[in-house]
């Protein structure tokens, strides 16, 4: 059953329009991983170069009639175009192609939706796939269905004299966008009250973020050696998931790996998904993640950058990791770069010992030696911090380890001067 399912994906047919405005190669690349990773089989491409763009389709006459061509002969289902579409620009290609069209924005959305798992990260979904669609209800024809959203819902009994289905879409989608805001804001509070928890614990967060499929999710297994969903695949991750790690010095931390992004990824997404990204504004410190294989990594970090900025993260300590070293096509960076594979656990070592120095100031290294009556105090260290070196004395327990700088007064007393 799972080979005829295999069997099954929609085939797709990609367009694009190049202006010579940006690398259309490797954003038509990046177009097919995303089809990939939204269940489809890419069955061919149909490109056309010119500086001006058609109004009504975008692609000239002669192109669209290729493209008809090209859905015919593989039996296209469905053609996604490499940019967005404004409604009348969907419904006319869609007319004249014979297939159903949907664009690069749409494609991402449907991954979000399919990706999301907790309930913020579906009503993040459910909200900016509403905006994107209220400007064009009159040209998305089937893609609402396609993408659950939009309908009227049973309005047919509650239509006023001459109002169309168009205006009672358009009210219902208005509705339902302020229902979702409302219920955001209550979980942003949440949010807030849960970061406050962590603050009083005094538990460093560490944020991983960076481009999508640059491996975070791996990483993070292979550093926790936590089972979260990781693939080969765009946008594997959509909710923030949290780990806990535990630092060569004993320091217990929380890692945090976000949502991924691509380039050209339109402004109003990064807004709408900024609450999936804003672990990042609360973090002690951020990993910024690229691929070392990818001869785009510094563009991968650009864009990482930016939207950091946009989170104003320019005062959190930043560690930049080329992940996928074990890869043909890597390369050695600048020494102030770390270099790791998840896969191999190259460059782990060091990039846990960086992630110590950068949280120094929250451990102390000491000497105690601790009365009898006082053993409770050497579990604290060991669960908080570490214990390097231990032993049993007439007087007491030697310990030699860290612990916390919150909890060194509890061991001032029984500390060993030098």
């Amino acid at each position: 059953m799972e080979n005829e399912k295999e069997e099954r994906r929609p085939r797709v047919v990609l367009l694009a329009l190049d202006q010579g405005k940006f690398d259309a190669r490797r954003s038509l690349d990046e177009l097919a991983a995303l089809a990939e990773a939204d269940g489809m089989e890419v069955a061919a491409e149909v490109v056309q170069r010119r500086q001006t763009p058609e109004a009504g389709t975008l692609l000239g006459e002669g192109k669209v009639a290729e493209a008809r061509l090209v859905c015919m002969n593989t039996g296209a289902e469905l053609a996604v175009f490499d940019g967005e579409l404004t409604g009348s620009q969907l419904r006319n290609l869609s007319a004249a192609l014979q297939v159903e069209v949907i664009d690069r924005t749409m494609l991402i959305l449907e991954i979000f939706r399919s990706r999301a798992a907790t309930n913020e990260g579906k009503l993040q979904t459910e909200l900016a796939l509403l905006r994107y669609q209220l400007p064009r209800l009159q040209g998305l024809g089937e893609s609402l269905s396609r993408q659950g959203g939009g309908g009227g819902g049973g309005g047919g009994a509650r239509r006023g004299a001459g109002e169309t289905k168009l205006e009672l879409d358009r009210r219902h989608i208005d509705r339902r966008i302020e229902h979702l805001e409302g219920k955001l804001k209550e979980l942003e509070k949440r949010r807030g009250e849960t970061r406050r928890a962590r603050r009083k614990n005094n538990v460093p967060v560490v944020a991983l973020v960076g481009y999508t499929n640059v491996g975070k999710s791996s990483l993070m297994n292979a550093l926790c050696g936590a089972e979260i969903f990781e693939a080969d695949m765009l946008f594997a991750t959509l909710d923030p998931t949290a780990r806990k790690l535990t630092l060569p010095s004993g320091l217990t931390v929380i890692l945090v790996d976000t949502v991924g992004f691509v380039s050209r990824l339109p402004h109003h997404l990064v807004e709408a998904f900024k609450s999936t990204l804003e672990e990042a504004a609360y973090a002690d410190v951020i990993i910024k993640v690229a691929d070392a294989a990818d001869g785009e990594a510094m563009a991968q970090l650009a864009v990482t950058d930016e939207v950091l900025d946009s989170l104003n993260c320019g005062d959190i300590p930043q560690l930049v990791v080329y992940n996928k070293c074990d890869l043909e096509g890597a390369v050695s960076f600048d020494p102030a770069v770390l270099l790791t594979s998840a896969k191999t656990g190259r460059g782990l070592p060091e990039l846990l010992a960086r992630l110590d120095e950068v949280l120094a100031h929250r451990v102390r290294t000491i000497e105690v030696l601790l009365p009898y009556d006082t053993l409770s105090l050497a579990e604290l260290m060991r669960s908080r911090g570490s214990i390097a070196e231990e032993e049993y004395r007439p007087e007491g327990l030697y310990c030699r380890g860290t612990v916390r700088v919150d909890d060194l007064h509890k061991f001032e007393p029984y500390l060993l001067e030098h």
